[in-house]
């Protein structure tokens, strides 16, 4: 009798499809890397443009010795004093708005999820009209009051979502467009009995603009960014595990709720005083996370590059405010006309791809 043939070993299939894996990492991980990388090195740029080219031109030796607090006639008064704060506000807020931006689209799963959609910057805007045209406030008393609604909005917004022990993220981002059709006609009727002067400077701050940018302004979002930024970025992990789900985020150990109360906490903290310190940018948190996803990859974190793409986004909008059209255009007029092109370019892209943002 015949003696059957033993089934070939199914190790080498296995071993094969472990290295392809491996192998997909290692390229994932690389071009990640790659890509962060280009992407400081391009905020490093935009960031030194931003203090050496304008009316008068300085040398990239003459900025650095004005950053290291050498005398430089000339350019001590010009980029230390009016270019330096205005591009490192700058450079701190783009990094809040994107990172406050794709926290709120990962923990929601919905890239509509951002703070300028869902309501919370139209509060911290709604706060700064009444401040500025009911009470008469300016400065730290406007950036004080919009921080406190910022944070009452978002607050708001949760408990009114929250259902059953959880937070559906369709529900919230619903509630969260009628919160900012509210907040926008809380801020058009102070408009309607506001004065001209008051019309001025409530739509200097609504448009979102760096102009007398002070060092007064930048530190609270340095520290905020140091705090509460630290904090979302510690949470990486389980918010990675949350864009599974929440059912597979809890198999795999993470208290789902407790972590997206925390880190949308300190994501609202991040927006709110970063909105306090130079008004609401339009476009801006909503496009550095899908933006960055396109250049990194859908795996792995997004927290970082987004950050990195919301800092270049808003140096670049800025230089290109002041020197570009001939007539000098708050940040977020800037980032408006370049935003709206590229959402409609990105929907319709994807549309055609039979994907999603």
């Amino acid at each position: 009798m015949t003696a059957l043939a033993a089934p070939p070993p199914a190790t080498a299939p296995r071993q094969d499809t472990v290295d392809r894996v491996r192998a997909g990492r290692r390229r994932r991980s690389r071009r990640r890397r790659v890509v962060v990388g280009v992407l400081a090195v391009l905020v490093l740029l935009a960031f030194v443009a931003s203090l050496a080219l304008g009316p008068t031109v300085y040398t990239p030796l003459e900025v650095l010795r004005v950053v290291l607090g050498q005398d430089v006639p000339g350019a001590e008064f010009t980029v230390g004093r009016l270019r330096l704060p205005r591009a490192s506000l700058a450079l701190l807020v783009g990094l809040s708005f994107g990172l406050a931006g794709v926290t709120f689209q990962t923990l929601l799963r919905n890239p509509l999820a951002s703070p300028d959609v869902i309501g919370v910057t139209e509060g911290a805007s709604a706060a700064a009209a009444v401040a500025i045209v009911s009470f008469g406030l300016s400065g730290a008393g406007v950036s004080v009051l919009a921080v406190a609604a910022g944070l009452a909005v978002a607050l708001a917004i949760y408990l009114l979502a929250y259902r059953r022990g959880r937070v559906a993220g369709t529900r919230l981002v619903l509630i969260g467009i009628g919160a900012a059709y509210l907040m926008q006609s809380v801020v058009a009727w102070q408009l309607e009995r506001a004065t001209d002067v008051e019309i001025a400077g409530a739509l200097r701050w609504l448009t979102g603009s760096l102009n007398g940018a002070r060092w007064s302004d930048a530190v609270p979002v340095l520290l905020t960014l140091v705090v509460l930024g630290t904090l979302v970025l510690v949470q990486d992990r389980d918010l990675a595990a949350s864009r599974l789900g929440d059912d597979a985020a809890s198999s795999l150990g993470v208290r789902v709720e407790r972590m997206r109360l925390l880190t949308l906490v300190a994501a609202v903290g991040v927006i709110c005083v970063a909105t306090a310190a130079c008004g609401p940018i339009a476009f801006l948190a909503f496009l550095a996370g899908p933006i960055a996803a396109r250049v990194v990859g859908p795996h792995g974190s997004l927290l970082v590059p987004a950050s990195l793409v919301g800092a270049l986004l808003t140096l670049v909008a800025d230089f290109a405010g002041q020197h570009a059209f001939g007539t000098k255009l708050p940040v977020g007029v800037v980032t408006g006309i370049l935003g709206a092109p590229y959402l409609l370019y990105l929907i319709v892209r994807v549309n055609r791809a039979g994907g999603t943002l």
